[in-house]
């Protein structure tokens, strides 16, 4: 095998989400057979993002700018802002084109067993931009758990005296899924959640 320089990338690699030691070491052998053409601009890129990626104050997106492109758009709905617990989930509505309000990052969801409490919870700015006035609806679009619903009734009780509305994204079966393979909680979430045909 290599030396410590290529077992030491191996590691790195498998730290990564969704990596493992063989998938890292696929990923480290494929970086290293084409070091020009793959493994320098990665690296590249990498130092490029390190040094200029910041958390946007206003709603805690990763950006190269601060506020955020999303933040700073004047075309976005600023009487929407719709709170999720990380970046991830931003991106990943904005990979959708479904929103076109503002976001605002959690940064998780209270968790008595993960020990993530009120204070752990990135709340201050919200509150903050509610108080400035103009945000007419908060969207919770957190995850379908115990700890997304105990976060999401812990942020109704705490945005409801600002005299803003407040709506959660929808749950229940989705897309091209069969109801046999549905898990409980899924299923009677979805007939919770019904509405007129």
């Amino acid at each position: 095998m290599g030396g410590p320089e290529v077992e030491r990338l191996i590691g790195l690699l498998a730290r990564l989400p969704g990596l493992g030691p063989r998938s890292a070491r696929r990923a480290a052998l494929r970086l290293l057979q084409q070091p020009e053409a793959r493994m320098l601009p990665l690296a590249m890129a990498m130092a490029d993002a390190a040094r200029v990626v910041k958390t946007c104050d206003l709603c805690g997106n990763l950006d190269s700018t601060d506020p955020c492109a999303i933040c700073a758009d004047s075309h976005r709905d600023r009487g929407l802002i719709c709170v999720v617990e990380g970046v991830g989930d931003l991106w990943a509505l904005e990979r959708a084109h479904v929103h076109r309000g503002l976001y605002h990052v959690l940064g998780g969801t209270l968790s008595a067993l993960g020990g993530t409490g009120p204070d752990d919870i990135n709340l201050a700015p919200l509150l903050t931009r509610i108080g400035e006035g103009g945000v007419a609806e908060v969207i919770l679009a957190l995850s379908a758990t115990v700890d997304g619903a105990t976060t999401a009734h812990w942020l109704t009780d705490r945005l409801k005296p600002l005299g803003v509305t407040i709506s959660r994204v929808g749950q229940g079966v989705p897309m091209g899924g069969a109801l046999d393979v549905l898990d409980d909680g899924t299923l009677a979430a979805a007939l919770r959640a019904r509405r007129s045909f």
